[in-house]
């Protein structure tokens, strides 16, 4: 950065931003329970696994870069961020029609606009089972209709959230794009599918190899490459012993305990140890 003071972007008494989207793996849980962890100066944030987006809302930078591999999520962003009137009333004509026939009939729909599809892909998201997202071998949205009704939502702000993203570069693609732009100045929250060396931890099912140890490796070697630069690192991912080994002396490792909801039947949630390194 050409400007060497770094600046907190969390302002004491700023209104909390709230993710519109519910996402398998997300960090709500982090940034309520652990917000100490986020307490870093910076002066642009990264954030290279975008999902639900819970970190980048909970801290509303002035200036960031957000990536993610999937194209329909990255230019649901997108979409808010340069037509969030249109997104909001598309998304308020599938409230008014929502249910259990209309679902399936808009989950198989092409549409066309950026905005439809925008609104397609928030109405699937918060009607179909547990915020899932899952498609099949031709790349479609393949989720049963799930128990909650309602799409449009009180804490739905899309004019804020527009405003938010106005400073933001969007990314569709692989988190390396995002982290080899980091450098001094910049906070970098990496949180991976949790894919582990052998397969044997409860994410991986969830995974479906779209992330695999390969990629754990050249994730790690990035954000080796991100602190050389200057970059301050916070990583999340499966506490097992084999990533305890792939990010041996590169920071501080932390334990933490969070409530699995992802599984269908009650008997098989409970909670789960993960891990936080902390590369600064």
């Amino acid at each position: 950065m050409d400007n060497p003071q770094f600046m907190k972007t969390q302002e004491v008494n700023k209104p909390k931003f709230v993710p519109f989207l519910k996402w398998a793996g997300g960090k709500r849980w982090l940034t309520g329970k652990h917000s100490d962890l986020f307490n870093v100066p910076y002066t642009r944030f990264i954030e290279p696994f975008l999902g639900g987006g819970a970190v980048f809302f909970s801290l509303s930078p002035a200036q960031s870069i957000l990536c993610d591999k999937n194209v329909q999520l990255i230019n649901t962003y997108r979409a808010i961020r340069d037509e969030w009137q249109r997104v909001e009333q598309h998304l308020k004509a599938h409230h008014d029609n929502h249910n259990k026939e209309y679902y399936y009939k808009v989950r198989a729909k092409d549409f066309k606009t950026e905005e439809e599809k925008a609104a397609q892909f928030i109405y699937l998201n918060r009607t179909c089972w547990n915020g899932l997202y899952r498609v099949n071998l031709n790349g479609q949205f393949n989720v049963p209709i799930g128990t909650k009704n309602n799409v449009v939502l009180e804490t739905d702000d899309f004019e804020r959230i527009a405003s938010l993203l106005a400073n933001t570069t969007l990314i569709a693609g692989d988190f390396q794009q995002a982290i080899e732009q980091a450098h001094a100045g910049d906070f970098v929250f990496v949180d991976p599918p949790y894919t582990v060396k052998h397969n044997h931890n409860g994410f991986v099912k969830y995974n479906e190899n779209l992330f695999s140890w390969d990629d754990q490796i050249r994730l790690r070697d990035s954000v080796k490459e991100a602190t050389k630069r200057g970059a301050q690192v916070l990583v999340t991912n499966a506490h097992h012993e084999c990533i305890r080994e792939l990010y041996f002396g590169m920071g501080e490792f932390i334990s933490l305990s969070r409530a699995s909801v992802i599984s269908g039947s009650a008997k098989a949630r409970g909670k789960y140890e993960e891990m936080v390194i902390k590369c600064f």
